[in-house]
């Protein structure tokens, strides 16, 4: 099998879009309740989106290293991607469209979608180069019980040892950490559903993915009922294990691992025996956008911060200006204005990834 799997292109793809549909609604004060992430606790399939990502890094990391040596040269190439996507992540979050272009870097957020995809790539590649898959298995469920054990059972460091929680609360280890460490350089105030502790799990998902491009790569019979037992797997885990700790994106719980996983090998198997077994093509242009996907979710990221920050006019930005010009009127409801807004911006893309597609262009990051 060659290092271009269809089904995981196309699932790479449709896992970009999903990610520009969500962050691009024509208002957030309108929109589809499925398009929003849960307020806590709680899963919603806006949830999925961003593990189902760091999933199929991790199978793109079985396709990319697997005959790969462990020498130098290789361990360069994953440093140097890794300071790439952070790096990407970063300018997002520091460049401003106007003087002085740039924000103060005692305030800037630290974290990021980009700099987690990049912190994850490399713990999981230099695992996977150093470990066997019995190792790798390990690891992870090392990684999710000990997650599960410290926010939920050590008590925090202060005089009174004050008991943990999963909730929202200064007493959360998740937040603890992050807030002590990051202080102002985070999403709000109080967390950062991108931050430290939290991308500890979040390599678990995709070692998850490692384990699942090993079995997609397998040479044995039965791969999409195997692969539909270990979805079946990973989702009843995982929801039995939310009754002790809740599926929570913003704090990347252990559940929310076993569960988000289970839900792409799902897909990926129904995908996969569609496109690779019975050979019926579809999606050719989401399958262009995951060949790109990296650089079409960057320049998404840096046009909708523009639009956002750049004024027209004195008291309108050129995103509401558009929005309010173009899509909103007496007999379409606020939230469908607002999504039609965001089905644009995807088309958008979607052409994008198909002109570049066409001159080939492959942006490797």
């Amino acid at each position: 099998m060659s290092n271009r799997v269809e089904s995981v292109d196309l699932l790479r793809g449709l896992t970009i879009v999903a990610m520009i549909l969500v962050n691009n609604p024509g208002t957030w004060s309108h929109v589809y309740a499925p398009l929003l992430h849960a307020e806590w606790h709680g899963l919603t399939p806006t949830d999925l989106i961003f593990p189902f990502f760091l999933f199929i890094v991790g199978i793109s990391i079985h396709l990319a290293y697997r005959n790969k040596p462990k020498n130098t040269s290789t361990y360069k190439k994953i440093i140097i991607r890794s300071l790439k996507l952070f790096g990407l992540g970063f300018f997002l979050a520091w460049f401003l469209p106007y003087f002085p272009f740039f924000r103060d870097l005692e305030v800037v957020r630290i974290p990021g979608v980009l700099q987690r995809i990049g912190f994850v790539f490399f713990f999981s590649a230099i695992l996977y180069l150093n470990c066997n898959w019995k190792t790798l298995f390990a690891i992870g469920m090392t990684i999710l019980i000990g997650y599960w054990l410290l926010l939920g059972f050590v008590p925090l460091p202060n005089p009174e040892g004050i008991s943990p929680t999963f909730d929202r609360a200064a007493n959360n280890w998740a937040m603890y950490i992050d807030s002590s460490i990051l202080g102002e350089h985070m999403w709000k105030n109080d967390y950062d559903p991108e931050g430290l502790m939290s991308s500890l799990p979040a390599i678990a998902t995709c070692i998850s993915g490692i384990l699942i491009g090993r079995i997609l790569t397998s040479a044995k019979n039965n791969l999409v009922k195997n692969l539909i037992a270990i979805s079946a797997i990973l989702l009843i885990t995982g929801y039995v294990w939310s009754l002790w700790f809740p599926l929570n994106k913003a704090i990347w719980s252990s559940s929310f691992v076993l569960v988000t996983s289970g839900w792409a090998t799902l897909i990926l198997a129904i995908i996969y025996y569609l496109q690779d077994i019975k050979q019926i093509k579809f999606g050719a242009v989401f399958k262009q956008v995951g060949m790109n996907a990296i650089t079409i979710f960057f320049v998404s990221g840096f046009i909708a911060k523009t639009f956002y920050l750049i004024k027209v006019g004195e008291n309108q930005r050129i995103h509401s200006w558009l929005y309010e010009n173009f899509f909103t009127y007496d007999f379409l409801s606020s939230k469908l204005s607002s999504f039609l807004y965001a089905l644009v911006v995807i088309g958008f893309y979607l052409w994008l990834a198909n002109v570049l597609y066409r001159k080939k262009i492959f942006i490797k990051v």
